[in-house]
């Protein structure tokens, strides 16, 4: 009975041992986010948008980012808990993101810290100008996305519109615009960045070397900033 028993044992302890392995064989195990990711926006390459008639941005992604899916809800939750973390608001078919989302995903990876990933496409206010150029609501925010943009006051702009004669018009309320890359620092909103080099000013114009590398950088800082802060000893908790 001892010899069985044992055996049983010693099955059990070599099917842990090879899962552990296979964790730590480079290609064996994917992560099923950054393999989502990868496909989301892959998946518009070569492809139209039916809006602009422009041909989206071809961007390749790695598959070993380190992008986690969140939302709204879970980035409030966890500031609420004084996380410190770095999230990435946008969507697959805006053009701006579409110019810094290998960046961001290549960092993630070099730094091997998980950037959260929350799309905004549907869940933010959106307002028009009436006839008068006066802001009207005209599709109403998640609610979850009406508490994220107090919480992350300080560091996003207004939300403003632009009249026919190139007058901005601000509707009243902070927004998260796509792209929108923000660190927070123990539940603090701490810094946000586009993303965007400054030379930019078309979403879908051909980026150069150097574009890309000042893109590179701006987003490097916000997330170096959160690995600082969480390799960092605390004084009370210690390492």
């Amino acid at each position: 009975m001892n010899d069985k028993r044992f055996l049983i044992l010693a099955v059990v302890l070599a099917a842990l041992l090879l899962t552990l392995s296979l964790l730590k064989m480079p290609g064996k195990i994917t992560n099923k986010d950054a393999i989502k990711f990868k496909e989301e926006y892959e998946n518009l390459n070569g492809k139209t948008n039916e809006n602009s008639k422009k041909k989206y941005r071809t961007v390749k992604i790695d598959s070993k980012n380190k992008i986690v899916y969140s939302s709204a809800k879970e980035v409030l939750k966890m500031m609420k808990e004084k996380k410190s973390f770095v999230v990435y608001f946008g969507f697959d078919s805006c053009p701006w993101c579409r110019s810094v989302v290998e960046n961001v995903s290549k960092i993630s990876k070099e730094l091997d810290e998980d950037i959260y990933y929350v799309d905004v496409k549907e869940i933010r206010d959106v307002y028009e100008l009436d006839d008068e150029n006066k802001p009207k609501l005209t599709k109403e925010g998640d609610k979850n996305y009406l508490k994220l943009i107090k919480k992350l006051d300080s560091v996003l702009k207004e939300y403003t519109l632009t009249t026919a004669d190139d007058n901005e018009v601000q509707v009243g309320e902070k927004r998260i615009y796509a792209p929108n890359i923000v660190s927070v620092i123990d539940g603090e909103a701490k810094e946000l960045t586009t993303g965007l080099s400054d030379k930019q000013t078309d979403g879908y114009m051909t980026l150069t070397d150097e574009m890309k590398q000042e893109s590179y950088k701006k987003i490097k800082k916000v997330v170096q900033e959160v690995v600082n802060h969480n390799n960092t000893c605390d004084l009370d908790k210690g390492c």
